[in-house]
């Protein structure tokens, strides 16, 4: 069996997931985290910036067509549009 890895797959690996967890470990990034976990709002925002996508539509719509192959990219699902408009809400707040 072939195995590979998607040019997206592989610039996560540059990302050690270890050194992230700890990271989200330490500042307690995800103490009141509902349904989205940071790993998965990261791979949602480097979508974004390495697809110049200009909404939270296009990322959403984006992860969507890879369905079924998001799981080399450490996610369960794409993200839903409710989610990352809930992060960046609350990223919004957090800066005021």
């Amino acid at each position: 069996m072939n195995k590979f890895s998607s040019i997206f797959g592989q610039i996560l690996q540059i990302f050690s997931r270890i050194e992230f967890q700890n990271t989200v470990i330490e500042f307690k990034a995800e103490k009141k985290a509902k349904g989205f976990t940071c790993w998965e709002q990261f791979v949602a925002m480097l979508f974004c910036q390495l697809g110049q996508a200009h909404s939270l539509r296009e990322i959403c719509g984006g992860l969507a067509t890879c369905l079924g192959k998001v799981k080399h990219l450490g996610i369960k699902d794409a993200p839903c549009l409710f989610y990352l408009i809930l992060c960046e809400r609350a990223q919004t707040l957090a800066t005021l």
